[in-house]
């Protein structure tokens, strides 16, 4: 893995910050997170009313949150949504009551196999409330009766979702999708938004091939929303990356697109079977982040997802566990590394026309050999404009090459480059 640079420090720093706000499908908390993303890059935020229909589904109310909490027979607050926004149900109805502890335990949620642990639940489509809190605290309620408070509102506003574009020299599109609805959470959540942040400002100090398209929005119902209104443009996506769970300490994890070969497959596959990271490469599933809307089959868009350990595979996924310590700036310097790859070999993935196909064109007197004499891999390099040359037939793309050649992508591309200025292939 990488060693701690600045990027990774730096994404670290956005995880720590962001990981207090009380963020859901909806609501203030979503818009408090993409105002500090908007802070690093620009984003164009989008309000959609409640009530709107999106494909089969409906925009919900919106909730929001100001406090939270259930005080002891002698008035303590044993439970705090001051202190953790897991401690609240997701979407819980306001409540304010007095009842006995046998009564309120019905609306508990607790992790008797991680006692000191506190769960995250949610109820978003059937109004319900709850409190979620670790087993040793349970443990330790004496009876009585409990003062339960939760001062919340669920009505008419908007879901809010996000877009960042990296321009680029074509406009078909790469799409990079991170969910902004988890409270507070680190890994399954906030890395993969502090890693596409970083990856929008690299590509930005470039001049990618494709134009980039960031989406920050809450899971599902956020995917859903996006293609619902942008279905008269989704023939520009070309490819598509889901990006989670991007900071723990585990091996990378890439899930294939529902079609199984699309472009963005290949291209993980290539770069994580190249770096000699540690690594899975898992078929797909129609569960887990959003990768499934966009695949799902009207769509068929060619969307893989990219995880460190996939959701639910820690045993600190969707716990209190997850907190800021859990993920590291090597990690999630790692996991860009991995995302900055993909885009470069994506971005010179070209396929060339031979100008010159009939036989073996003379490379000497236009100057490519004597081009290669100062270079320490001259010979790869010249195999490399062989290589090229030979599969230059308007069918295949320079990863192909790679592949076949066994050559690294970078000496390819660049074979490429100087055979297309001596006027011998054709993009």
């Amino acid at each position: 893995m990488a060693p701690v640079t600045g990027p990774g420090e730096e994404m670290h720093d956005l995880v720590k910050r962001l990981y207090p706000i009380c963020r859901s499908i909806t609501g203030d908390g979503v818009r408090a997170t993409l105002d500090i993303i908007g802070e690093h890059i620009p984003l164009t935020v989008h309000e959609v009313p409640t009530g709107t229909r999106v494909l089969d589904w409906t925009v919900p109310q919106e909730w929001n949150i100001r406090d939270a909490y259930i005080a002891d027979p002698a008035g303590h607050r044993v439970v705090d949504f001051a202190a953790s926004s897991l401690h609240v149900l997701g979407y819980s109805v306001p409540v304010a009551a007095t009842m006995p502890l046998a009564e309120l335990r019905d609306r508990l949620h607790t992790l008797p196999d991680r006692p000191a642990w506190v769960p995250y639940r949610t109820s978003y489509y059937r109004p319900t409330w709850g409190f979620c809190l670790s087993q040793d605290t349970l443990d330790a309620l004496p009876d009585g009766d409990y003062e339960v408070r939760i001062d919340s509102t669920l009505t008419d506003g908007h879901l809010t979702y996000a877009e960042h574009v990296v321009p680029g020299r074509v406009a078909d599109e790469v799409i990079v999708s991170c969910h902004v609805c988890h409270p507070s959470l680190a890994n399954d959540n906030l890395a993969g938004i502090a890693v596409a942040v970083q990856l929008a400002r690299a590509l930005a100090r470039e001049t990618p091939w494709y134009t980039y398209r960031f989406l920050f929005a809450p899971g599902t119902i956020g995917a859903i929303t996006w293609l619902a209104r942008n279905a008269d443009r989704l023939d520009r996506v070309r490819h598509g990356l889901v990006l989670a769970c991007a900071g723990d300490r585990g091996g990378l994890t890439y899930k294939r697109s529902r079609r199984g070969d699309a472009g963005i497959d290949r291209v993980m596959r290539y770069v994580l079977e190249t770096s000699g990271r540690p690594h899975r490469i898992t078929d797909f599933t129609p569960y887990g982040y959003d990768e499934r809307q966009f695949c799902s089959p009207g769509f068929d868009l060619g969307v893989g997802s990219l995880t460190r350990t996939p959701y639910a595979g820690y045993p600190e996924y969707h716990t209190s566990a997850d907190d800021p310590d859990f993920v590291s700036p090597e990690a999630m310097a790692d996991t860009l590394a991995v995302c900055r790859e993909a885009c470069a070999v994506l971005d010179a993935d070209r396929k060339y026309v031979n100008l010159s196909p009939y036989g073996e064109p003379q490379l000497g007197r236009r100057g490519l050999y004597e081009s290669l004499g100062g270079r320490s891999d001259a010979q790869q390099a010249q195999m490399a404009m062989l290589w090229v040359l030979s599969l230059a037939d308007g069918e295949h793309g320079l990863l192909d090459v790679a592949e076949r050649s066994g050559l690294p992508f970078d000496t390819v591309t660049a074979a490429a480059d100087a055979l297309a200025a001596a006027g011998l292939i054709k993009a």
